[in-house]
């Protein structure tokens, strides 16, 4: 190979490494700018976070802060909480929403236990029963007597009881009762034992044939009203 070609290839062979050199250098340039937009992309995600870190962890300092006034604020009002709560209470035990106990007395009426006689036409079964106006008549006396609390075999007295008679049943707030009924009430003891006078309403079931029982009791607990009490036409005035 004479001198001419050696320079030719040597020639060739430079210019080629240039050319390697340059596109080494090129795609270098492109990586490392690729990598750097990343960079911007992640810096800028990381920033939006951060943003919505801080307003999340502001708005929670705020609502942190309106708790703890709404706290100070129900302490302040300890008092008059304390004082309608107790007076809640004291409705709810008068409307019957609430199991009671206390001192009273127990009135048990049953059926009387004599023999029908043959001759029916001279006597009169029907004084033999207690009826619903038996019940109704007793409750209003022991109203009247101050009681606090009734029931009726454990059907607790409220201001839309009704006591109607089914048959040989007595219906009391819609539930089927019969014989013997207990009523329990609760109050003052010797003005509720009024009710047993001579002469009273359960002399007169006494003389008719029925069987009347009365006793104090030191101790009585009437359960509470297990419907729902509504009102249609009562509204709260102006």
């Amino acid at each position: 190979m004479n001198k001419k070609h050696v320079a030719i290839t040597i020639g060739i062979m430079c210019f080629l490494l240039t050319l390697g050199i340059v596109v080494q250098l090129n795609t270098i340039k492109e990586a490392t700018k690729t990598v750097g937009n990343t960079k911007n992309e992640l810096k800028d995600e990381v920033l939006k976070w951060k943003e919505k870190y801080d307003l999340t962890y502001a708005e929670l300092t705020r609502e942190k802060e309106d708790l703890e006034n709404k706290r100070t604020q129900a302490t302040k009002n300890d008092t008059n909480s304390e004082q309608l709560e107790e007076e809640l209470k004291t409705a709810n035990k008068l409307l019957g929403q609430t199991d009671v106990t206390g001192k009273g007395i127990i009135i048990t009426v049953a059926d009387s236990n004599k023999e029908i006689v043959t001759n029916l036409e001279s006597f009169n079964t029907m004084g033999l029963l207690v009826h619903s106006t038996d019940i109704i008549q007793i409750i209003n006396e022991l109203k009247n007597a101050g009681a606090e609390a009734i029931s009726v075999n454990d059907q607790r007295i409220v201001l839309t009881t009704s006591i109607t008679c089914d048959g040989n049943v007595i219906l009391v707030n819609g539930q089927k009762i019969g014989s013997p009924f207990v009523i329990k009430a609760i109050g003052y003891p010797a003005t509720l034992l009024g009710v047993n006078r001579p002469g009273g309403f359960l002399e007169i079931m006494k003389d008719e044939g029925i069987n009347v029982n009365v006793r104090q009791s030191e101790n009585i607990k009437i359960l509470k009203y297990d419907g729902v009490l509504s009102s249609k036409y009562i509204k709260n005035a102006d």
